[in-house]
């Protein structure tokens, strides 16, 4: 029997507001099972986001652009240097639930952490990845009829002071850190963006297809 495929697209340095109407696009194109499986992989440039139930006080800084979106989670931060993961997977046909995808994600990117030399863990009821009781990364997920959509976010080479303009989901910024900061040097985020593919597809027993965004999307989508 042949394994399963996640097709995975990496959209480079992107827009934020972009990359979500492209989400909505291929989540529906995912329901309707006009595409597979897919991992899109991006780089944002600043911005902060609000979960679907997120509080606005927890926004500092309005002078950057805020986007309140469908995913679970409270405020959160997104720019250069960070690795975005949106992973846009049927649920139902892996046989997974939202709690064990949850967990995949997180194991994924310890995975990646520990191949770069790091020891990562999960915490039980905080979402997200952490080192030393500092979050390295976070996790807000969405999901339209067992499809997902929005995912994880790897602080590589962020810069931290970004995080003081927020209360990150609801905590103080001194509780979020980077690769950077931890090994006291940057590192190339294509190399990570490829660990932590291996890693995700690894846990879904898929092979990962790369490819271009315009061979991803039917004719008439695009």
């Amino acid at each position: 029997m042949p394994r399963a495929k996640i097709v995975c697209c990496d959209l480079g340095y992107a827009d934020y507001e972009w990359t979500w109407n492209l989400q909505l696009k291929l989540v529906e194109l995912r329901i309707q099972e006009k595409v597979g499986d897919l991992l899109l992989l991006v780089e944002h440039p600043h911005v902060f986001t609000l979960g679907r139930k997120g509080d606005e006080h927890n926004i500092l800084d309005w002078s950057i652009p805020v986007y309140r979106i469908e995913r679970g989670g409270d405020a959160t931060y997104h720019g250069p240097g960070q690795m975005v993961a949106y992973p846009i997977i049927d649920l139902n046909k892996r046989g997974l639930g939202v709690k064990e995808f949850v967990n995949i994600l997180e194991e994924s990117c310890i995975a990646t952490l520990r191949r770069l030399g790091v020891e990562a863990s999960r915490v039980e009821g905080m979402p997200g990845v952490w080192v030393g009781g500092k979050k390295i990364a976070s996790i807000g997920l969405a999901v339209k009829h067992w499809v997902t959509y929005h995912g994880i976010a790897l602080n590589v080479n962020t810069d931290l002071s970004y995080f003081t303009r927020i209360r990150p989901c609801g905590m103080e910024s001194s509780v979020i850190t980077s690769l950077q900061k931890i090994k006291g040097r940057s590192y190339n985020l294509d190399e990570v963006k490829i660990l932590f593919k291996e890693e995700f597809a690894r846990r879904l027993e898929s092979d990962i297809e790369d490819v271009m965004l315009e061979s991803l999307l039917p004719a008439e989508a695009v």
